[in-house]
């Protein structure tokens, strides 16, 4: 986590041989136009997508044990593993990427804050004013950290390289293939269904992290935070997104998520916190100041643990 929070993932390394994350969506770019027949049964491209998806797993799986055998057994291999499981976090880039929609409102308008924020979510927001661009960004904020910072550390505590990879693998086969298009209704419903499984208990824990994170902070309201998440994060469509956004949505006296269009979909859903809809820029500074301290949290539980499990006796 300390490596990924210094130095992110290279720009240079990126143009010179691809991401991890990049490499597992060719894979299940191949998958999806191997086994996805258009032509077929809504049954038999089901079908089609539990075989995909099994291959895809088997894949990533054989590829990260035999890794990470190798690296165990050369000098600084332990050193060399956590290097290379760094790329599977996304703390730096998940911040940058929050932060440069918030500079695109100020400095750009609504406009700019529009084109920065597809960059991090799969909703349309052309139709967005500059408070839904703020709440879309502060949403997408709370559920990566979920998804993008706490889930791949928990897989990764509980089973190593090869735990946080099948879990970018299940997560990104999600993204790509697991929406409610004609398309990916059937083939993806099993990344879907599993990508919500592995996500239950990362969800529970980012709330808490981000509840804690707001206990920390005068200006911001940890027993909204709590509340909100107990009343409102089980009424979410997704039976883990909500539980983040609840608890943001409460810190900061916000209201998030509602209906929204997402690739030409309408989606109903109820919201999250009973605050303000009216968000700008500076909410979703201090919702990236409760994500900093909700991360610094993680780490200093796992360094924690790390120094009791190695201390003498």
């Amino acid at each position: 986590m300390l490596v990924e929070l210094c130095f992110g993932y290279p720009e240079r390394l990126i143009r010179a041989v691809g991401h991890p994350v990049v490499w597992i969506g060719g894979l299940i770019d191949w998958v999806d136009r191997k086994f996805n027949r258009d032509t077929d049964s809504a049954d038999r491209r089901r079908a089609a997508g539990v075989v995909a998806l099994l291959i895809l797993l088997v894949g990533v799986g054989v590829i990260a044990v035999g890794v990470e055998r190798v690296l165990w057994r050369v000098p600084f291999g332990l050193v060399a593993t956590g290097v290379l499981a760094s790329t599977l976090i996304a703390q730096r880039s998940l911040h940058r990427h929050v932060a440069d929609v918030a500079d695109a409102l100020d400095q750009g308008g609504v406009a700019a804050g529009q084109l920065a924020v597809s960059r991090i979510v799969g909703r349309d927001t052309q139709a967005l004013d500059s408070s839904g661009v703020a709440r879309a960004a502060i949403e997408s904020l709370a559920e990566n950290f979920s998804d993008a910072v706490v889930a791949p550390v928990l897989w990764m505590v509980i089973a190593g390289l090869p735990g946080a990879a099948l879990y970018k693998a299940i997560n990104t086969a999600d993204s790509m293939i697991g929406h409610r298009t004609p398309r990916h209704l059937a083939f993806g419903w099993a990344a879907a269904r599993l990508d919500d499984l592995i996500n239950l208990p990362a969800s529970r824990l980012a709330a808490l992290l981000l509840v804690g994170a707001a206990a920390l902070s005068h200006d911001i309201r940890a027993g909204s935070a709590w509340q909100t998440v107990r009343r409102d994060a089980w009424r979410h469509r997704s039976p883990n997104a909500g539980y983040p956004e609840a608890a943001m949505a409460g810190a900061l006296d916000l209201s998030l998520a509602g209906p929204r269009s997402d690739g030409g979909v309408q989606v109903e859903d109820v919201q999250m916190g009973d605050g303000r809809r009216a968000a700008d820029s500076a909410d979703i500074r201090r919702a990236l100041t409760l994500y900093r301290r909700a991360d610094a949290i993680l780490i200093a539980a796992l360094a924690i643990a790390t120094a009791a499990l190695i201390a003498p006796g």
